[in-house]
């Protein structure tokens, strides 16, 4: 049966898939038919997601993107893609004033420094397909700031949005397209591990006109979409994910 959003015959690497939105997308773009390369920093959480991925799959690749080396071994382990995903994520909740520099840094090298030097190794060792779909997962708050001592966050995820528009009109000659999703509050192990009081969580979530937060998955579905043939005509879009926050 015809399906355009069907990932068969794609080969498809998941940044940040050891937990939360990333090991959603990774299990969510298996079910849909791809081959999934799936990297992540924990060996024992990427051995769980990829316990749960349907189908024949690649092994898993440990590494940690902020290390150059790193990234140079999972990208000479690959041999093409056709969608890449970039996951992996970091924030420090601390009021500007008592942000370190190394805190600053730790933000902006996970969020943005990493996945554009993976992406351009990638481009550059000509690893990407023509016709390809390079994802990155950035936020709500690179547009609203959501939160309360997020600035240094918000501001990488600002980052991603404006790169991302860049990348889409210089790959465009290549039919390689590039977008963003964009997250509001999202049900993951991060966002219940304490940073955010119950009571925050329930204050918070009257400014989503759906009031309630997302669930993975739900932003998977959008990957899904990004990755697969029924989006190929969209390029160098921010796909908001939100519930309707950024309506109010």
């Amino acid at each position: 049966m015809y399906n355009p959003f069907s990932l068969e015959n794609k080969t498809i690497l998941v940044t940040g898939a050891s937990s939360g939105i990333g090991k959603a997308i990774a299990i969510e773009c298996s079910k849909m038919g791809a081959q999934v390369v799936i990297t992540g920093r924990n060996e024992q959480r990427l051995q769980e997601t990829y316990k749960q991925l349907e189908g024949t799959q690649p092994a898993y690749i440990v590494a940690d993107l902020t290390k150059k080396e790193d990234i140079e071994t999972l990208v000479n382990q690959i041999d093409g893609l056709n969608g890449l995903v970039n996951c992996a994520g970091l924030t420090i909740p601390k009021p500007f004033k008592f942000l370190q520099e190394e805190d600053i840094q730790e933000v902006m090298t996970v969020n943005f420094n990493a996945p554009l030097l993976l992406t351009q190794l990638l481009i550059k060792k000509k690893k990407l397909q023509k016709a390809s779909s390079i994802v990155f997962i950035s936020s709500i708050s690179g547009t609203k700031v959501s939160a309360i001592a997020e600035s240094v966050y918000s501001a990488s995820k600002a980052a991603i949005d404006g790169f991302c528009k860049g990348l889409a009109l210089e790959l465009a000659p290549q039919q390689i397209r590039v977008n963003t999703v964009n997250p509001g509050i999202i049900e993951t192990n991060i966002f219940s591990g304490g940073q955010i009081s119950e009571e925050q969580l329930q204050q918070n979530i009257t400014k989503y006109p759906l009031k309630r937060y997302g669930k993975p998955e739900e932003v998977a579905y959008a990957v899904v979409y990004l990755l697969s043939d029924a989006s190929s005509w969209v390029t160098g879009s921010n796909l908001l994910i939100d519930g309707g926050y950024t309506l109010l």
